[in-house]
């Protein structure tokens, strides 16, 4: 996740998305272009950071203190679902990204399959 937030980071930035407008807007001013959504993708990863630490850390004694270290195995899995979640979240916001680019570059054409 965090290497596509890169990716998108680049992509917005005028000194390093190879001549393409701030924000990927063409008139920005009022219009954000896509800012908010690299914002949404910094948190997404930012989040899956904290959700990344050990779910081992968090045990707690059980069966009348005769279990000292809990398997925290289920909430390492339900932890993980929420990081492919967000992937997921994060490679959509730079697919849209990519193809604002793409249209922005015009009439500059991409291979045959994404034309279609």
């Amino acid at each position: 996740g965090s290497i596509s937030e890169q990716r998108i980071s680049r992509m917005i930035t005028p000194h390093l998305n190879a001549g393409l407008p701030p924000f990927l807007i063409p008139d920005s001013g009022l219009n954000s272009g896509f800012m908010i959504p690299h914002c949404a993708a910094a948190a997404l990863v930012s989040e899956n950071k904290q959700l990344c630490s050990p779910a081992s850390i968090d045990s707690i004694p059980t069966s009348a203190h005769q279990e000292d270290h809990v398997s925290m195995g289920g909430w390492a899995a339900r932890k993980s679902i929420k990081v492919v979640s967000n992937i997921e979240r994060i490679l959509a916001i730079e697919v849209l990204e990519n193809c604002q680019a793409l249209d922005l570059l015009r009439p500059v054409k991409t291979t045959e399959p994404l034309e279609k």
